[in-house]
């Protein structure tokens, strides 16, 4: 265990950061589930909806620092080509 008074709030920190980047991070995957969902179940309406949240939760997580933008950028473009090839 940590003595000194900036390690300790050095942990507490880290802890805090990593229960709200895991919570982002769960979330964004429900999001990205429910696309792959509709895209499975063939409704072209539904996938586009969820692509939207879907896309709206990756940008929020991309900007809070969750996620690199490269990597919410190629979350974002699978995912659009999942939709797009639907039709």
């Amino acid at each position: 265990m940590a003595n000194i008074k900036s390690a300790k709030k050095r942990i507490l920190t880290a802890q805090t950061r990593n229960e709200r980047n895991k919570a982002i991070k769960s979330r964004v995957k429900t999001y990205i589930k429910k696309v792959d969902a509709a895209v499975a179940a063939g409704d072209k309406t539904a996938a586009s909806a969820a692509l939207l949240e879907a896309t709206s939760e990756i940008d929020k997580a991309c900007k809070k620092g969750v996620y690199h933008k490269n990597t919410a950028s190629r979350k974002v473009s699978r995912l659009a080509l999942a939709v797009n090839k639907m039709a």
